[in-house]
C-alpha cells in the first residue's frame, strides 16, 4: 500500500527538473493527500481549481483589516488555497482529466487571488496610513504597476519552465499562439461564446509571452523545421538542459511562494505595502536577469543547430 501510495504521488508531480523546492518539502505531499482525496469523492480537477478561487479571495479580503490575527487567517487561508493549487494539477495527472480550460482555470486562480490581494492593500492603506497621508492615490498606482509586473513575471516563468519540459521531456503544455488562433477561428461566438472568450484572454497571454521571448520562437521554429517529429538528439537533450537547468532556480523564484513570503514578511510589520516594493525592484531584477539568459541559450542552440552540431 505504502509503496503503491509513493508511486502515485511520484507520477502527479511534473518534473524534478522544474520542481520547486517549498513546493516539494510542503504542498506536493499536502497536494497528493487533497487530491488523492478528491479522486475518491469523483471531484474534478476544475472544481477544487474553482474553490482555490475563493479560498484566495477569502485571504485577501483578510489582509484588508490591521487585526494580526486576522492577518493570520488570511495566510492560512492563502496557503491552504495553494495547497488547492497544487492539488488540482496533482489530480490531472492522476485521473488523466487534462483540458484547455483547465490550464485556463489554473492560470486565472492565482491572477484572482492577488488582483484581490492588491485590492485589499490599497484599500487599507488609503483609509488610513502615515505613509501615504495626503496622497493615498499613489498606492493605487503602485499597486498597479506592481500588478502588471506580477503578471509578467508569472507569465515568462511559466513559459521558461514549460520550454525547458518540452526540450528535455519532449512534452509539455506549452502552447502555440498560430494553433490557438486557428482553434479560435473555428468558435463561433453564438454557439461558444464561453469557449471563445476564455480561448481569446489564453490566446492573448500566449501571444504576449512569446513577444518577449523571440529567439526561443526561432529555436521553436527550426527545431519543428528540422526534426517534425519532435525534439532532436539526445545530445541536445543534454546540452540544452545544461544550460537550462540553472534558470529553473530563477523561474521558481518568480512563482507563489517566494511571493507569499515576502507579502507575509510585510504583513507582519504592518507595512503590507512594502510587498509592493519587492514586486518592483526584486523580483523584476530577477524577470530581467532570468530573460537575457534564456535568450542567449536559446541563441547558442540556433547558432549549433545552424554550424550542424546535431546533424
Amino acid at each position: 500500500m505504502f509503496v503503491d501510495l509513493k508511486k502515485q504521488y511520484k507520477a502527479s508531480l511534473k518534473s524534478a527538473d522544474t520542481e520547486e523546492g517549498i513546493d516539494l518539502a510542503f504542498y506536493r505531499p499536502i497536494g497528493f493527500a487533497w487530491a488523492y482525496l478528491f479522486r475518491k469523492l469523483g471531484i474534478t480537477p476544475n472544481v477544487v481549481t474553482i474553490a482555490s478561487i475563493f479560498l484566495g479571495i477569502g485571504a485577501g479580503v483578510c489582509f484588508f483589516y490591521e487585526k494580526w490575527w486576522i492577518n493570520v487567517v488570511g495566510m492560512l487561508l492563502l496557503v491552504w488555497a495553494n495547497s488547492f493549487d497544487s492539488a488540482d494539477g496533482q489530480l490531472a495527472r492522476m485521473t488523466k482529466q487534462y483540458s484547455a480550460l483547465g490550464r485556463i482555470l489554473d492560470g486565472l486562480s492565482g491572477d484572482i487571488w492577488f488582483i484581490t490581494i492588491y485590492a485589499a492593500i490599497c484599500l487599507r492603506v488609503t483609509v488610513g496610513h502615515y505613509v501615504f497621508d495626503g496622497y493615498e492615490w499613489l498606492i493605487w498606482v503602485v499597486a498597479a504597476i506592481a500588478g502588471v509586473c506580477h503578471g509578467k513575471q508569472a507569465a515568462m516563468a511559466d513559459h521558461y519552465r514549460q520550454f525547458h519540459l518540452l526540450m528535455v521531456n519532449g512534452k509539455s503544455e506549452l502552447d502555440d499562439t498560430d494553433e490557438l488562433r486557428q482553434r479560435l477561428a473555428a468558435l463561433s461566438w453564438s454557439k461558444n461564446f464561453w469557449r471563445k472568450a476564455t480561448l481569446t484572454f489564453y490566446t492573448g497571454y500566449t501571444a504576449n509571452q512569446e513577444a518577449t521571448a523571440p529567439a526561443m520562437q526561432r529555436l521553436r521554429r527550426e527545431l519543428a523545421r528540422r526534426f517534425p517529429d519532435g525534439v532532436p538528439t539526445d545530445q541536445f537533450r543534454a546540452d540544452f538542459r545544461a544550460l537550462s537547468f540553472p534558470l529553473m532556480k530563477y523561474t521558481n523564484a518568480l512563482t507563489f511562494n517566494w511571493r507569499t513570503i515576502f507579502l507575509f514578511a510585510a504583513l507582519a510589520v504592518g507595512q503590507p505595502w512594502l510587498y509592493f516594493v519587492a514586486e518592483l525592484t526584486v523580483f523584476n531584477l530577477l524577470l530581467i536577469y532570468m530573460v537575457r539568459r534564456h535568450e542567449a541559450i536559446c541563441r547558442q542552440a540556433l547558432a549549433d543547430l545552424s554550424a550542424g552540431k546535431y546533424d
